[in-house]
């Protein structure tokens, strides 16, 4: 057990450089700066030649800019994101630097207090403590908690808050019971947390509501002072969070994520559902991995297993420790699956959505694996002993490769971003053209990363939808020029205006590399 902490350890902390910061996470560097994109796009995609560290100035922060303008522009243009990380990622930068090892070290640290949260609701839940103990190895080695306590975004704080905050509650409802007493400190703590975890991610509200579904279900439905202490300190997390609520609701239209709401193919939407229960236990190869070897013969597998764990969970556990677990894994989940199915469109296909999913199907698996090892019989007791060993190796033999990669499944639009930096990075005086439409702004930003000093940018900001920009004067005293993810008609207008040929050198699903012949 102390073997498989020490890994996952090492696993958070090692190599926070090598993987590609991604798009998200640019973006996160930018609020650390204090400026909004429109101020950036105004400064430096008016069409001019700039260098890497032109682009790099809004990726740190900057004596112009404070706190107080982080949080400005998650007000202005990224309001669904509640501003208790960045609020923390930007001191934590201030005081310690910006580099990309540095930022994501917070993350790795928060992630560490995932593990003595989850032992602790095991504990509040079951009594076991090996329940809890086992919670930690298998989140310890999980691909997924490994790859987002690397990430410079808010999902392992994310993680902690819900976590503490089911502690809080089962806490307070297990002390309001033995002391026939409301208990305002206990229920003071759930409020507080509750009210974090709601400024930590705005999804929390569905967390709010799946913990308020148990709460009443619990107390069948009478209104009792267990019930009314609950209602209480949920008002007083809520009103706290109210000023921050009415921020999204009125800017809801200009922040909002719209790709949620475009259409996928059913046969997509089911087949990501599969990877998401696969992602707590194996790395999924590629940037989606629907159709890799490796999802196929493990898949049926982990859903028998999970489906086993729920259902040994639900038969041998009272009420309110099922009952806490189910609606954990499935208010939030339906909340974002049943829009999807009604109306059509991708809410649920997020894995990072839907952390409370995995951590009920983690908790549940912990629970399974203390029963059966403590199970009479010899022969039951290794034959889960090796079920489990199998789980866990699973999770090893994935933090090591993804250990050593460069990239993973949770880049999405920037998975292949180091292949196109180096295809750029072998000219020896390159100009990389493009635009801010769409993914483009944040993805320009991430690839800055990778790019060497001598590669000269020259951005557009261009709206397909409104109209493209003139073609821009391009300089001619370049070796070699590149065009990221420019829309056809411009494309084209460039190749009549230059007298140019383009060739497509690159191409995935989220970029377009094409470079000019030379003669």
């Amino acid at each position: 057990m102390l073997s498989v902490l020490l890994m996952g350890f090492v696993f958070r902390f090692a190599h926070l450089d090598r993987k590609v910061y991604w798009h998200d996470e640019a973006y996160t560097s930018l609020r650390i700066s204090g400026y909004t994109s429109a101020e950036v796009k105004q400064d430096i995609f008016q069409g001019q030649v700039i260098s890497i560290e032109d682009l790099q100035k809004y990726q740190r922060p900057n004596p112009e800019k404070s706190l107080t303008d982080t949080v400005k522009t998650l007000i202005i243009e990224d309001s669904q994101h509640p501003p208790f990380y960045y609020i923390l990622v930007r001191l934590w930068a201030q005081g310690f630097g910006h580099s990309v090892a540095v930022i994501r070290i917070l993350s790795a640290l928060i992630s560490l207090l995932i593990l003595p949260c989850v032992y602790y609701l095991c504990l509040e839940l079951f009594d076991l403590s090996l329940v809890g103990w086992l919670a930690i190895c298998l989140i310890s080695i999980s691909p997924f908690h490994v790859l987002y306590a690397q990430e410079a975004r808010e999902y392992s704080l994310w993680t902690v808050m819900i976590l503490l905050s089911s502690w809080a509650l089962l806490r307070a409802l297990r002390l309001t019971v033995q002391n026939e007493g409301i208990g305002l400190q206990n229920w003071g703590i759930y409020a507080l947390t509750l009210a974090l975890s709601l400024y930590t991610s705005s999804l929390s509200l569905l967390v709010g509501m799946a913990q308020g579904i148990y709460v009443i279900t619990r107390e069948h439905f009478r209104l009792t002072k267990t019930l009314i202490a609950y209602f209480l300190s949920s008002i007083i997390a809520l009103l706290a969070f109210a000023p921050w609520l009415a921020i999204i609701i009125a800017t809801w239209s200009q922040t909002g994520s719209t790709w949620t709401a475009i259409p996928i193919p059913w046969i997509d939407w089911i087949k990501t559902w599969g990877l998401h229960v696969n992602r707590a236990f194996i790395l999924t190869v590629g940037d989606f991995g629907f159709d890799h070897l490796s999802t196929y013969l493990t898949l049926p597998i982990f859903l028998i297993l999970v489906g086993y764990a729920i259902y040994c969970l639900c038969r041998q556990t009272a009420l309110k420790v099922w009952l806490f677990v189910l609606c954990l894994m499935g208010i939030p989940s339906l909340a974002l699956a049943l829009p999807d199915l009604i109306l059509g469109g991708q809410r649920s296909m997020a894995t990072r959505y839907l952390i409370p999913f995995l951590l009920g199907i983690e908790i549940s698996l912990a629970y399974l694996f203390a029963t059966q090892l403590t199970s009479r019989g010899l022969f039951k007791q290794r034959l889960w002993y090796m079920i489990m060993a199998g789980v866990i190796s699973c999770g090893i033999i994935s933090c090591n490769i993804s250990f050593l990669a460069e990239t993973s499944w949770n880049k999405v639009v920037s998975y292949n971003n180091h292949q196109v930096a180096r295809i750029i990075n072998q000219s020896n005086a390159p100009l990389l053209i493009s635009n801010s439409y769409g993914m483009n702004f944040g993805n320009i930003l991430a690839l800055s990363y990778l790019l060497n000093s001598k590669v000269r940018l020259q951005l557009i900001n261009d709206n397909p939808q409104t109209g493209f920009s003139d073609v821009p004067k391009i300089p001619q005293n370049f070796s070699d020029v590149f065009l990221l993810n420019l829309p056809d008609p411009l494309r084209e207008s460039i190749e009549k205006q230059y007298g140019w040929k383009l060739s497509l050198i690159f191409n995935d699903s989220h970029l377009w590399l094409w470079k000019r012949e030379n003669l």
